[in-house]
């Protein structure tokens, strides 16, 4: 059986140094913020390229905690994108907001920039855009939008930890980066966590907001919430932080041969130029997905869907519906099939035989 994601083998890469950063915090006894933290968010921003860093409890408590340090008022509209994980309009909407929902490229699945510029209204205050799968959309577009119109730009980075864009790291181009080190992404902790980078005034914004609205241990300023990172979670991260590269050019490894053994019988990923693209997932694009998904799971190789419903779809979110055709379809037919570091050549060959293997039938 060849499982859809195998999570053991970043363990196994660097036990010692995650043994080692267990170890520590326990023996600290240091478990919520504190110095080692703040160690670590240094570090992690200096590695992305970001003038600062703040650490949080998941990407989801990320974007709600960026969504607030842009002081949305009711019916402020936030353009995004109906194809990522529910977390993204999540933050908007709880954040007092209007979600604006904008279809996507139909090659690439990331938002579509032209429907972006015509949903601008004298509401809308600011643009969240999906990394979706690992890459990112013309970032330098998005900000000559936001730029013209005066937005804020916050790139919801949960999935393309390790891309590069033209040469510069995810990390260092928006106002605002989330980002996630839940156990599935490419560096994941042992447990939920998160972090925002960009400048130190809106990170500060964050570490208050992470922390129930407080800027000292008695003066809480404003309504906020418990969305601190735990310090084992962050030493795990860090632990792991030195393979990420590697483990990253594996996977590219992975999906490129993908890619040279499926384009002709299949619809295979597509990338935005600049993008080296950090493959948290590899989809693949098909009408006969039950057929496909089904042959796959008879022939012991399980797969996922990511996502089998857009967002705007979802009851939640009802009152703010409008057609987006393209994710609609596209979420009736991508199908993600394994590609993770441990895979030998061997597993990797059986799954590209096996997709061919079914397009003939």
């Amino acid at each position: 059986m060849i499982q859809n994601t195998n999570l053991h083998q970043q363990y196994l890469d660097c036990k010692t140094e995650i043994d080692a950063a267990i170890a520590h915090t326990i023996a600290t006894s240091s478990f919520i913020t504190g110095p080692d933290v703040n160690a670590i968010e240094r570090d992690f921003a200096n590695y992305v390229g970001a003038e600062d860093c703040a650490g949080t409890g998941s990407c989801t408590t990320a974007l709600l905690c960026a969504m607030r340090t842009m002081n949305l008022q009711p019916g402020d509209e936030v353009i995004t994108t109906p194809l990522t994980f529910v977390a993204t309009s999540e933050a908007i909407a709880i954040a007092g907001a209007v979600p604006v929902f904008v279809d996507i490229d139909p090659d690439t699945y990331l938002i579509d920039l032209d429907l972006v510029e015509q949903a601008i209204t004298p509401r809308t205050r600011g643009i969240l855009f999906v990394d979706l799968y690992g890459q990112c959309p013309d970032i330098d577009r998005i900000r000559k939008i936001c730029d013209e119109h005066n937005l804020f730009m916050v790139e919801d980075a949960a999935q393309s930890l390790g891309n590069y864009y033209h040469g510069r790291p995810v990390g260092s181009f928006s106002d605002i980066t989330c980002i996630s080190f839940n156990p599935v992404k490419n560096l994941g902790a042992m447990g939920d966590a998160g972090c925002a980078v960009g400048n130190h005034e809106l990170m500060e914004k964050i570490r208050m907001y992470r922390d129930h609205g407080r800027v000292a241990r008695y003066d809480i300023i404003e309504l906020g919430y418990n969305a601190r990172i735990d310090n084992m979670q962050s030493a795990i991260v860090m632990a792991k932080l030195p393979k990420l590269q590697s483990w990253i050019e594996r996977k590219q490894n992975i999906c490129n041969y993908y890619t040279e053994q499926l384009s002709s019988v299949i619809k295979t990923p597509v990338l935005e130029p600049g993008n080296t693209h950090s493959w948290y997932v590899y989809v693949v694009q098909t009408n006969n997905r039950l057929s496909l998904q089904t042959y796959l799971h008879d022939n012991g190789i399980m797969t996922n869907i990511h996502y089998a419903r857009p967002v705007h779809t979802q009851p939640a979110y009802k009152q703010w519906y409008r057609p987006c055709p393209v994710a609609e379809q596209a979420c009736e037919e991508i199908l993600s099939i394994p590609c993770w570091i441990g895979m030998t050549d061997a597993q990797v060959d059986y799954v590209a035989d096996s997709i061919l293997k079914w397009s003939r039938k």
